[in-house]
């Protein structure tokens, strides 16, 4: 195996100064970084990294419930503790009005026809361009992708929808390392700890994917094939288009990486 050594220091700074540097060479001393917030780890230190980088003035929050979000409320603590201007918009009547489209088109025939895909994907979808709408509004913005390395690897994002941004500050860092930032830049653990989970069917990313990120994390960085193994290579290989597609503007840490992305 490889060494690998994470020193969140080292890797909180150099994110810091490439958030700068982007954003100066994309932008001006004026432009301003909108965040989708969700109340999980993601968001949570890419909004904590924005801060650190720009200051909370130029820092926006937007968090988008579908009609009701039981822990909204992680969302309003994170924005509270940085103390960033915030947005509140709910997605609901976006998303009935889609749902309703399709049913005067005859795509379906009726609410309970539409797929599993559609009910997760749209919604995400939907809070992209919500994002994108919010920063067209504000004028001279830019939309920060809060996808971590984990994810990517084995495709559980929406293409897309989160999967999408102007540039990306932790798609190149696993889960653990992300954790490991938001604690040191003083975040809630309530949020940084918080079991990664999409907010609508109940489960953890975890239970969905049938393997934990930990396993995933040991064979990206040191290349150590656990008990899941062939599970983990089949998604990674069936989901390797999506970010060959969408290759985001990223922060690239020196650190050992045996899964080509």
């Amino acid at each position: 195996m490889s060494e690998y050594h994470f020193d969140v220091e080292k890797v909180t700074a150099e994110v810091v100064a490439w958030i700068q540097e982007w954003i100066s060479k994309n932008g001006s001393n004026e432009t301003r970084v909108v965040v989708g917030v969700s109340g999980g780890k993601d968001s949570s230190v890419v909004s904590a990294l924005m801060v650190k980088a720009l200051g909370k003035e130029r820092v926006i929050g937007v968090m988008m419930p579908n009609g009701e979000q039981k822990d909204i409320s992680d969302s309003q603590t994170l924005v509270a503790h940085l103390g960033i201007k915030h947005f509140t918009v709910n997605i609901a009547k976006a998303y009935e009005g889609i749902q309703s489209a399709f049913e005067q088109a005859g795509v379906v025939s009726s609410h309970e026809d539409f797929s599993p895909v559609f009910k997760t994907n749209t919604p995400a979808r939907l809070r992209m361009a919500t994002l994108y709408g919010i920063g067209a509004q504000l004028g001279n913005c830019r939309v920060a992708n809060t996808c971590n390395l984990s994810e990517d690897l084995v495709g559980y994002s929406t293409f897309y929808g989160d999967a999408a941004g102007d540039f990306a500050p932790i798609n190149k860092l696993t889960t653990e390392e992300v954790v490991a930032i938001g604690d040191y830049l003083g975040l809630p653990s309530s949020l940084t700890h918080k079991a990664p989970s999409d907010g609508m069917c109940g489960k953890t990313d975890e239970d969905n994917l049938g393997f934990t990120y930990h396993e995933l994390n040991e064979l990206a960085r040191k290349n150590a094939k656990g008990a899941n193994y062939e599970k983990i290579i089949a998604k990674y290989r069936a989901n390797l288009f999506k970010v060959k597609i969408i290759a985001l503007p990223c922060y690239k840490p020196d650190l050992p990486l045996f899964l080509e992305i």
